[in-house]
């Protein structure tokens, strides 16, 4: 069976480098469907840092939902990702599934507008 997913991507450490980063190795992991613009967002949370740079990718995967969300972990390592104290701190990468099967699974959707563009711009007819 087949899955459909909107994963978020954001990186405010050396994104020009990350993103194209994630990007290649989802296309490699997964059948890429469509991918949405790059946006430069300020940070949320914890202000004394660079901007981010945040976009989506959609995707199909035979994995469920729990499966996909340890299979992005492991990718955020291999990208270098490290855990930080600071919750809303620095990125190197942040993959997050935003939709799944076609419901959102992540709240930030509803509070971050940079978020639901994306989002948009990859299923204009969702309805949320």
């Amino acid at each position: 069976m087949k899955n459909t997913a909107i994963i978020g991507l954001g990186s405010n450490i050396d994104p020009q480098k990350n993103i194209p980063a994630a990007r290649r190795l989802l296309a490699h992991e997964f059948h890429v469907l469509k991918e949405s613009a790059f946006v430069r967002t300020k940070p949320i949370g914890y202000s004394d840092q660079d901007d981010f740079i945040n976009g989506s990718v959609h995707l199909e995967t035979p994995l469920k939902l729990q499966e996909l969300k340890e299979k992005l972990k492991q990718l955020e390592k291999r990208l270098g990702r490290e855990v930080s104290p600071i919750k809303y701190g620095p990125r190197s990468i942040d993959m997050d599934i935003i939709v799944f099967n076609g419901k959102v699974v992540d709240d930030d959707f509803y509070e971050r507008e940079f978020l639901r563009n994306a989002v948009l711009e990859l299923l204009p007819e969702f309805e949320y």
